[in-house]
């Protein structure tokens, strides 16, 4: 059994997974091909990555790949607790520009669905935060993309109470939205 549950942002959905427990602990199927399809979730998955983050407040995006290795994304944290973000950066999309979140931790067992068109962003709530995630697409460095994660454009409520998130040098680095724009469209969008 799979429970979906949608955000505010049409296509970006929470999801969870059913556990069965027992004196020993659980088991769960975390990914269905077949149950994601009865739910409506197209699910062709080419990679799965893992990250580790030591650090509490450890941010990383926000991230997009551009066409043709454009992904949609599957996140679930193993460890810890998390704060996810998916931006619409579709031109032409209804609600293009903003953004919705989703607490993720391995205690609440959920995952969040971002679909292709999204910049993707986590901020790590808890020290030895572990996210695993599945991506449409392979990685391509060529057409791998960063935007700044505070970008006022966007003005999103990170979790950080005036605290300087930990960022890579590249996501330190990162430009605005409005020196890299966006490669998608919506497909509702007139032509």
């Amino acid at each position: 059994m799979l429970e979906v549950r949608n955000l505010p942002i049409a296509d970006v959905l929470e999801l969870r997974p059913r556990r069965i427990g027992d004196d020993r602990g659980f088991f769960s199927e975390t990914f269905n091909q077949a149950r994601f399809a009865a739910a409506g979730i197209d699910s062709t998955w080419v990679q799965d990555n893992q990250s580790f983050s030591q650090a509490p407040l450890t941010l990383r995006g926000l991230h997009y790949q551009a066409p043709p290795f454009d992904q949609a994304k599957l996140v679930r944290v193993l460890r810890g607790r998390a704060f996810d973000v998916a931006v619409d950066i579709r031109a032409g999309s209804p609600t293009f520009g903003r953004w919705v979140s989703l607490e993720l931790s391995a205690e609440a067992f959920n995952q969040i669905l971002i679909p292709i068109g999204f910049a993707h962003g986590i901020l790590t709530l808890e020290p030895d935060t572990e996210i695993f995630y599945k991506v449409s697409a392979p990685y391509s460095a060529a057409h791998d993309r960063t935007i700044r994660y505070d970008d006022p454009v966007f003005g999103i409520a990170w979790p950080l109470d005036g605290t300087t998130p930990q960022l890579s040098p590249k996501d330190e680095a990162a430009p605005g939205f409005a020196a890299t724009g966006t490669p998608f469209s919506f497909a509702g969008a007139a032509p």
